[in-house]
């Protein structure tokens, strides 16, 4: 297994070991010890999958006063990852990074804490996992609109297709420092 740092700090790429033949692949989607031993020690408590058809953009996403961590991949298809440091706190308020995660390259984005996330599908659909280290709490659901221009994310579709959710998310200026996770999250 790899681990690799991005453009922000903590959230990192993984690329696992895949050992495949033609009779198909075998990979580790999750190894408690392995990911410690690369400075991921995580517990998660929740596991999610969504599947969406290409064009759909979900986020940006995340939930207070419980922040989640995400360790995401794709199962089928191909999308646009994106993480977006929202501690404003932070020396990295603002900043994103993102990465293309296929099936084919089983590469994962481990997303922590105090950042926000959403993707786009850029295949015909997409099979998308989730690991999550709090539950979800719907009272505490939130969005930053996808286009924030503060945020300048170049997303690789155009008119995508979002959730009214997602249609009337606020600009990150727009919360307040206290409805933001800080640092220590």
């Amino acid at each position: 297994m790899i681990v690799e740092p991005t453009e922000l700090d903590s959230v990192k790429l993984i690329k696992p070991v895949v050992h495949g033949d033609a009779r198909g692949y075998f990979t580790e989607a999750w190894h408690q010890q392995r990911y410690a031993d690369h400075g991921l020690d995580l517990s998660f408590m929740q596991s999610n999958i969504s599947r969406s058809s290409q064009g759909v953009l979900r986020g940006l996403h995340f939930q207070m006063p419980d922040p989640q961590g995400k360790l995401v991949y794709v199962l089928e298809g191909e999308v646009f990852d994106v993480a977006v440091d929202i501690r404003p706190d932070s020396a990295q308020f603002g900043q994103s990074t993102a990465r293309v995660l296929t099936a084919d390259n089983h590469h994962q984005l481990y997303i922590p804490p105090g950042f926000a996330h959403g993707f786009c599908v850029t295949s015909e659909h997409a099979l998308f996992c989730y690991l999550c280290t709090r539950l979800y709490d719907p009272s505490g659901d939130a969005s930053i609109r996808f286009d924030d221009p503060e945020i300048g994310i170049q997303w690789p579709i155009e008119s995508p297709s979002i959730s009214g959710k997602d249609q009337a998310a606020k600009t990150l200026q727009q919360f307040s420092s206290a409805d933001l996770p800080h640092c220590h999250v």
